[in-house]
């Protein structure tokens, strides 16, 4: 709708957005979403030009998760544009992550796996990753890589009130854009909606607890029907340095991932899982017992928190939904060591591969353990143990602190983390 020599815009606000039905969740006024926005609980605002069925855009605005999410639609209610902004200057938003969708005719469902899609990724320092699939997520994908212009890759945060409409280009709006309150507030629902539109939350650590507990009953999607079983010792590692180092000990790198500890030594432990099937192979019932998780054991004193382990360069506010930092390994394999020797224990680990004696001081013949490989760097005292996991790929490192933040255990998961069962 066109008011003399512009377009009206009209801005509503809610506690929360409904994605499936495109309608606020506990709409609210201009001034309950101030004292939100000052608080830094989550809120949306949506814009949209009067008479028209679908929002031009949505907003998620969350300070304290150093959010604000983006979501364009078109006339036909389908998001097109969805950007995910973090703020990691005072004053200043990055652009992280553009996706956009196209779509062939008004037939075309939203997000339609033919729909053409490109995402383009930013990081701080000005490299882009611009991901396309032309045919959408049935055809071929191509990625490069392009340098980004500091205005193209940064936002001043807008004082409450002076958004621009992000929308104005990707909906043709050539008039100049009026921005008014609605008259009333949009029309929304209290109830909570299953789809609610939330910020991205970093990937978590899941019960790692139960994985050691004896008798714990847990599920994959695959295996309905698991126990936790005691967990095995599996010798010790000499840390004299204080600072344990994990990584893959195949590519000749330092440790990506460091953890401060005590000097001294100790206990390796895997955790183990039975369960039961029918083996259409066999043709019989298959009872089996595999290992989980794999963990240094710092402390007795149980873990009344587990964060994830990062290097120095990594920022935990640049993380997406269920994203986590990880080592990351061609070969399946993972290491715990110190850090301080891990140059001369790698050194150690390929000799010992290469000579095909990867245990040397015979140190574990147990045929269901994930610990591959064990070296000792004879002046320093300082150990390194290597095991396997099940995948190449990235793999999370969890550290468990007690109640007065020491250090009392890390763990690495062999493979996906398993749900507990439902009582």
């Amino acid at each position: 709708m066109e008011r003399g020599s512009g377009t009206v815009v009209e801005v509503g606000y809610a506690e929360g957005w409904d994605l499936a039905t495109r309608t606020p969740w506990r709409p609210m006024s201009a001034e309950a979403a101030r004292e939100r926005d000052a608080a830094g609980l989550p809120y949306v605002a949506e814009h949209r030009i009067p008479g028209r069925e679908a929002p031009l855009e949505v907003r998620l605005v969350s300070w304290q998760q150093h959010h604000v999410g983006l979501w364009i639609y078109d006339e036909c209610g389908r998001r097109t544009h969805e950007v995910d902004y973090r703020l990691l200057e005072a004053d200043r938003l990055l652009t992280r992550q553009t996706r956009i969708w196209a779509y062939a005719g008004p037939e075309v469902p939203e997000f339609d796996e033919r729909a053409s899609r490109t995402t383009v990724t930013l990081k701080p320092e000005g490299r882009a990753r611009v991901s396309r699939e032309p045919q959408g997520s049935k055809g071929g994908m191509s990625t490069t890589t392009a340098e980004i212009t500091e205005d193209q890759r940064w936002l001043k945060r807008p004082d409450f009130g002076g958004w621009p409409v992000f929308s104005r280009k990707v909906h043709e709006l050539t008039e100049p854009v009026t921005v008014c309150e609605a008259a009333g507030a949009h029309q929304g629902s209290d109830a909570e909606p299953a789809d609610r539109w939330r910020a991205p939350r970093p990937g978590q650590p899941g019960p790692l607890d139960e994985l050691f507990r004896p008798g714990t009953r847990m599920a994959t999607s695959y295996q309905p029907e698991m126990t936790v079983v005691e967990p095995v010792r599996s010798g010790t590692l000499n840390v004299p340095s204080g600072l344990l180092g994990i990584d893959c000990p195949l590519d000749g790198r330092g440790p990506r991932l460091t953890v401060a500890v005590p000097p001294g030594e100790y206990p390796l432990e895997e955790a183990r899982i039975s369960f039961g099937y029918d083996c259409m192979y066999d043709q019989r019932w298959v009872d089996r017992t595999e290992t989980t998780a794999v963990r240094l054991c710092v402390s007795e004193t149980p873990a009344a928190s587990w964060e994830m382990a990062m290097a120095p360069e990594d920022d935990p506010r640049l993380l997406g939904e269920g994203e986590v930092y990880c080592f990351s390994t061609d070969g399946a394999t993972g290491a715990f060591a110190d850090a301080r020797e891990w140059g001369a224990l790698q050194q150690l680990f390929d000799r010992a591969m290469a000579g095909g004696d990867p245990d040397p001081d015979g140190a574990d013949a147990d045929p269901l353990s994930m610990f591959l490989v064990r070296t000792r760097e004879p002046a320093s005292g300082a150990e390194l143990a290597a095991f396997a996991v099940s995948s190449d790929g990235g793999h999370p490192v969890w550290v468990g602190r007690s109640a007065d933040g020491d250090v009392v255990g890390v763990v690495v998961l062999v493979d996906g983390m398993p749900a507990l069962a439902a009582p």
